[in-house]
């Protein structure tokens, strides 16, 4: 089996920053699996940028479904035998800005679900495949909701899961040192998207464009950080 391009795995990439993200990693000629729980517009995305001419394929993927998580890991190894690069973009904001003390535990396990326990589904099951060839770049996508050095009020369930997602990214971090895998938190911003509304600020071009540094980073550059604007910003 040979490989010449690196192989990426964009979780959540039917749409919004996810979607973006894959156009912008295939345009820099790396073969994209783009995934997504909804297979129809999992496809429809690949296919319109296919169209671009750019190298992405659909894979459905269901980030809270560890049997899900396994097909993907086992499909990656049998087609390609490895994997460069895992962009854990997938997320959910179901709660409301409404108190804490009114937020149903549901909704807490729904986003944690997915914003935290997808995550560590993947890494656990697609790291082995970046040890394997000795090189990696996983790239958590968080939130500026997240940080513990500028907690509010509001979304408690999904301000938690951020803050979670963070905690797993130092600790693989730590985990990782030396192995050529770097793991990065990212904070893209307020975003045009359908969770970021249409007053938000930035593109999803914007705010993918952080993701995509961080998931092409050279074999000195940083881990264990959380960053906009390709800047390093406070947890």
């Amino acid at each position: 089996m040979s490989v010449t391009k690196k192989i990426a795995v964009v979780t959540g990439g039917n749409r919004g920053i996810g979607f973006e993200t894959c156009r912008q990693l295939a345009k820099q000629e790396i073969q994209v699996i783009l995934t997504s729980r909804e297979s129809a517009k999992g496809k429809a995305a690949a296919e319109k940028l296919q169209a671009e001419g750019l190298d992405v394929s659909y894979y459905s993927l269901d980030v809270t479904d560890a049997d899900s998580v396994q097909r993907l890991a086992q499909f990656i190894k049998n087609e390609y035998g490895q994997l460069d690069i895992l962009i854990n973009n997938a997320g959910v904001l179901l709660d409301s800005s409404d108190s804490v003390l009114n937020t149903k535990i549901d909704t807490l396990h729904q986003t944690i679900d997915t914003n935290l326990y997808g995550p560590f589904l993947l890494c656990q099951a697609l790291i082995p495949l970046m040890e394997n060839h000795k090189y990696g770049r996983i790239v958590n996508v968080s939130s500026g909701a997240g940080q513990l050095s500028d907690m509010n009020s509001g979304y408690p369930s999904y301000r938690i899961s951020k803050t979670a997602l963070n905690a797993l990214t130092r600790i693989l971090g730590n985990e990782l040192k030396g192995t050529n895998i770097l793991i990065n938190s990212v904070c893209p911003g307020w975003v045009k998207t359908d969770m970021g509304g249409a007053n938000a600020s930035r593109t999803p071009a914007q705010g993918a464009d952080t993701i995509v540094w961080l998931a092409t980073l050279p074999d000195n550059g940083p881990t264990s950080g959380f960053f906009r604007d390709r800047q390093p910003i406070p947890w």
